[in-house]
């Protein structure tokens, strides 16, 4: 490490430009990582929050939009509960609409049906928790736009009213909307269009989106002999994520982004070192001359690129988390977690250690006669 540390010293005007280029990276990878994590959480926080394994829609149904266009009833609920390993199966009802507070505050809600005391009946941080029909609890970032517990809910162009009874401790988003839970026949009747007064055909509380399945502790599900038995197509809760609008697209386009700033930061390193080599050729001559052997050699200037790389992600994460704290505080949807971060810094200096490794190759082919003038 002495030559590797002198010369950090002696060019440091050379390895400060470069590990600002790294640092930048770095920067751009935190936030990036913040960026994918926050769009996931405002497009499926609602579905992860689920305390299920899986999700029963109509057979046959395109996957990619099973939430708004599916369709089960009652005998696929029952043939899902006698399925071996399902410890329950619930009815779950989930569409859009618009609405309007009492108090005149405007918020798109995604309505999620569900049967009060089952799996799916969640815990309040305020309020209570569902008691009866034409009651509504919202999520947390729902409060944050100014809906509050005793507000009623206008549903537009029904005009149906529900009562804000309960509000959410976290994040419960759909799509980029927020969450409301509701008794599953107040949603049956929102889901038909029914006006107030309305009468409403009895067809109407047998149609949910889907079957909310929950396998037993540690006990795995036969998907496909289920949905053979009830008719239906499964999708494992992390697999229904893709049914969420926009929510393939979006990490899709975040993930080839990623994927591109390793590779140019991988070709960064080692363009840079690549040139480094080339303006050392006559020293490491001189130092193969004098003895140096090549793994001796290779594993200075490896040391070298890494406390280079080390030193500038440290940099570049720091000034990432503190841009992204500011970024937190605005409405954009922008979430730091440690191992998407951790993950992403570490991939970074493996592929900028292969850049290097790569570049300083060269090293085996120097002929040590250069330093003596053999080469004239």
């Amino acid at each position: 490490m002495f030559l590797a540390l002198r010369e950090l010293a002696f060019a440091r005007g050379r390895f400060l430009l470069m590990g600002a280029v790294v640092s930048l990276i770095t920067i751009l990878m935190v936030l990036l990582s913040g960026l994918s994590v926050g769009l996931a959480n405002d497009g499926v926080s609602g579905l992860q929050q689920m305390p299920v394994t899986s999700f029963a829609f109509q057979e046959d149904v395109a996957e990619d939009s099973a939430f708004s266009r599916s369709v089960v009833g009652p005998e696929h609920v029952e043939a899902w509960a006698e399925q071996d390993g399902v410890a329950e199966a619930t009815p779950f009802g989930n569409t859009l609409v618009n609405t309007r507070t009492d108090r005149g505050v405007e918020i798109d809600l995604a309505m999620f049906g569900i049967e009060t005391g089952s799996v799916l009946d969640p815990e309040v941080a305020e309020g209570e928790r569902l008691n009866g029909e034409r009651q509504v609890v919202i999520s947390a970032t729902a409060a944050e736009e100014g809906v509050e517990v005793g507000d009623t809910v206008v549903l537009e162009p029904t005009g149906t009213e529900l009562d804000v009874v309960g509000i959410l401790a976290e994040q419960h988003t759909f799509g980029h909307v927020d969450v409301g839970y509701l008794p599953l026949r107040s949603w049956q009747e929102i889901k038909a269009g029914a006006h107030p007064g309305s009468e409403i055909p009895d067809r109407v509380y047998e149609e949910y989106t889907a079957v909310g399945v929950r396998a037993h502790t540690n006990a795995e599900v036969d998907l496909a002999a289920g949905d053979e038995r009830a008719g239906t197509t499964s999708l494992t809760r992390e697999e229904s994520y893709g049914a969420s609008p926009g929510y393939t697209a979006e990490t899709s386009t975040l993930q080839l982004i990623q994927v591109f700033l390793y590779a140019i930061s991988a070709l960064v390193v080692g363009a840079f070192f690549t040139v480094i080599t080339i303006n050392r050729r006559q020293e490491i001559a001189v130092l193969r001359a004098l003895g140096a052997g090549t793994t001796y050699l290779l594993r200075d200037i490896l040391l070298q690129s890494l406390v280079l790389l080390v030193a500038s992600a440290c940099v570049g994460m720091c000034i990432g988390l503190a841009a992204g704290a500011a970024i937190s505080s605005t409405p954009m949807p922008f979430a730091l977690e440690a191992q998407p971060i951790i993950g992403a810094t570490a991939l970074l200096l493996v592929l900028g250690m292969v850049g290097a490794t790569v570049a300083v190759l060269r090293i085996t082919r120097v002929d040590p006669l250069t330093a003596l003038g053999g080469n004239r």
